[in-house]
C-alpha cells in the first residue's frame, strides 16, 4: 500500500483540492482525502506540494516514427523486428512523459499489438494500449505508397476496394487484436499524390468495416480531412473525427447529433509548419500543409465552441513530432482558443470516454485504476506545466519521481 501526501488534486471531474492524501492499494485508488490517516507499515511518498492530476491519454499516436521527416523512406530499409524495438521505445518515452494510455492508429506487421500484448503480459513496460492494427486505405489513398510495380513493402495500412473488402479486411484486424478499426476517409498531408480535401473510401465502404467493429463492441476512427469525406464517415456512424481540418457547420451538427469525438492533431501540421523543407520534410506535404494550417485551426475553434467532444491526440511519429514531447498538444489546444481546464478534460476523462476506458481511468476516484501524475504547480494557470511531468504512477506502480 502506498501513501501520497503534500500534494493537490485535480481529479478530472472538475474538483481542485489542497493539500490531501491519495492511498493506493494494489493497482487502484482506495481514497482521496484531506483526514485519511496513514495505514501502519504503507510507503508513504511525499509529492513536495505538485499537482496530481489522472494520467494522459494521447488518444492518436504511429509507435513505429519519432519524428523523421521522411519516415516513409527509412521504413523501405528497415526491418520489422528494428521498427519494433524502435516503437517499444517511444512508447516508454510516452509513459515517462506523463502518457499513462495511448490509442495507436496503424502501425507496421500489427506491431502495436504485439506491444500491447507484452506489456499486458508484464513482459515490458509500457502505457495502457488500445491499437488498431492496420489502417485501412483504398488502392491509391493515403496509406498507400506510391511505387514502382513489383516492389512491395509492408507499410502501416491494409489496402481494401469495395463493400466485400472493406468487410473482410476489417474483420482481419479484429481476428488480429485491433481494439478500434482506423479507415482513411480522405486523403492526407503526408501522402503523396492525393490532397487532403479529397474523399477516397466512401460511405457504404466505411459502413460495411464500422459495422464489423460495433458488431463486437469496438468503435472505428477514421482518418478524415476533407468535408465530403468527414460526412462521409459520420454518416457511416463513425465513432471519432481524427483531424477533422475542413469543418463546416453542418459537419459539426452531425458530430454534436451523433456524439462523434474530434481529434484533431494540431501537432502534426504545427511541427511540419516549423520545420519545413530546411528540416528535410518532403515538399509535397510542406505545401498542403501550408493550404490548411488556417483552416484546421479554424475548424478546431468552431468545433470546440459549438460543443462538440474532443480527445487529445498528437499523431506522434510524423515530422518533428515526437513521442515524450505529446503535451505540446495541451498548449496548441489552448492557442486555438480551448480553455486549460477543457484542455486537460480532453487528455483525461474525454479520453477515456473515446477509448470505452472511462470505468478504469480518465478520473481519479477511488475504484479506479491508479494512473497519476503530477506537476509542479498549477495547470491550470500554465498548461505548459504538463510538458515537465515532475511523477508518473500506472497501476499503482511508479515510473518516475523527480
Amino acid at each position: 500500500m502506498k501513501v501520497l501526501k503534500n500534494l493537490n488534486v485535480m481529479d478530472g471531474n472538475g474538483n481542485f483540492w489542497e493539500d490531501v492524501n491519495v492511498i493506493v492499494e494494489g493497482t487502484k485508488i482506495k481514497d482521496i482525502s484531506k483526514n485519511v490517516p496513514s495505514p501502519t507499515n504503507a510507503e508513504v511518498i511525499d509529492l513536495k506540494g505538485y499537482t496530481l492530476l489522472p494520467g494522459l491519454i494521447d488518444a492518436h499516436v504511429h509507435l513505429s516514427g519519432n519524428g523523421e521527416p521522411n519516415m516513409e523512406m527509412i521504413r523501405l530499409k528497415e526491418l520489422l523486428p528494428t521498427t519494433t524495438l524502435k516503437a517499444y521505445l517511444n512508447a516508454k518515452n510516452d509513459l515517462l512523459a506523463g502518457i499513462t494510455t495511448l490509442r495507436s492508429m496503424g502501425d507496421r506487421g500489427f506491431l502495436d499489438v504485439a506491444l500491447k500484448k507484452a506489456i499486458e503480459a508484464g513482459m515490458i513496460e509500457g502505457p495502457r494500449m488500445r491499437v488498431a492494427g492496420q489502417a485501412i486505405s483504398m488502392t491509391g489513398g493515403h496509406g498507400d505508397m506510391w511505387l514502382a510495380p513489383g516492389i512491395t513493402y509492408n507499410s502501416f495500412g491494409a489496402i481494401a476496394d469495395g463493400v466485400d473488402e472493406l468487410r473482410k479486411t476489417a474483420r482481419y484486424q479484429i481476428k488480429m487484436g485491433a481494439d478500434h478499426i482506423k479507415l482513411m476517409a480522405t486523403g492526407g498531408v503526408m501522402s503523396e499524390g492525393d490532397e487532403p480535401g479529397s474523399p477516397q473510401l466512401n460511405e457504404d465502404e466505411m459502413r460495411a468495416a464500422i459495422e464489423e467493429a460495433h458488431k463486437v463492441g469496438k468503435k472505428a476512427a477514421a482518418h478524415a480531412q476533407g468535408t465530403e469525406g468527414i460526412k462521409n464517415a459520420i454518416k457511416a456512424g463513425i465513432d471519432s473525427i481524427e483531424h477533422g481540418v475542413f469543418l463546416d457547420d453542418e459537419a459539426i451538427q452531425m458530430m454534436k447529433e451523433r456524439n462523434v469525438f474530434l481529434v484533431a492533431t494540431l501537432s502534426a501540421v504545427y511541427n511540419i509548419k516549423k520545420h519545413g523543407r530546411e528540416g528535410g520534410i518532403p515538399e509535397h506535404a510542406v505545401r498542403k500543409t501550408e493550404k490548411i494550417m488556417d483552416s484546421h485551426l479554424d475548424s478546431f475553434a468552431r468545433a470546440y465552441k459549438a460543443g462538440v467532444k474532443i480527445a487529445m491526440g498528437t499523431d506522434a511519429a510524423t515530422p518533428f513530432n515526437k513521442h515524450g514531447e505529446n503535451a505540446q498538444e495541451l498548449e496548441l489546444m489552448v492557442n486555438a482558443g480551448m480553455k486549460a481546464e477543457d484542455a486537460i478534460l480532453a487528455a483525461t476523462k474525454r479520453g477515456a470516454e473515446l477509448l470505452g476506458m472511462d470505468d478504469i481511468v480518465g478520473t481519479l476516484e477511488p475504484g479506479k485504476e491508479a494512473d497519476m501524475i503530477a506537476v509542479d504547480g498549477n495547470p491550470l494557470e500554465d498548461v505548459t506545466l504538463l510538458q515537465n511531468v515532475k511523477f508518473v504512477m500506472k497501476a499503482g506502480k511508479v515510473y518516475k519521481f523527480e
